[in-house]
């Protein structure tokens, strides 16, 4: 079993009970950013109030976000998009079409 970060030591062990969950961002790395992290999921407890996506982007330190889609709760979003404790975060890298 791969070793747990701090945070997610606390999630887990907290996982039933969900008004803990309620003040936990759930964040998704796709890609070539998950491959740039070294991670696919993390889950981040949000005290901030009016925290955005570009915000939450910053402190992950991955490189500048000009050509990263955002997406909160499965839909596609601008990073100013305001974020809510329980939301569900995901950056994608830029699409290509063939």
């Amino acid at each position: 079993m791969a070793k747990l970060t701090r945070w997610q030591q606390v999630i887990w062990t907290l996982e039933p009970h969900q008004s803990v969950l309620a003040s936990v961002l759930r964040v998704l790395l796709f890609a070539s950013l998950r491959d740039r992290a070294g991670w696919e999921e993390r889950s981040i407890p949000v005290s901030e109030a009016g925290l955005t996506a570009a915000q939450v982007w910053d402190q992950l330190e991955l490189g500048p976000l000009e050509s990263v889609c955002v997406a909160v709760n499965q839909e596609l979003v601008r990073s100013d998009q305001p974020l809510r404790a329980g939301d569900e975060l995901a950056f994608l890298p830029p699409f290509t079409g063939g």
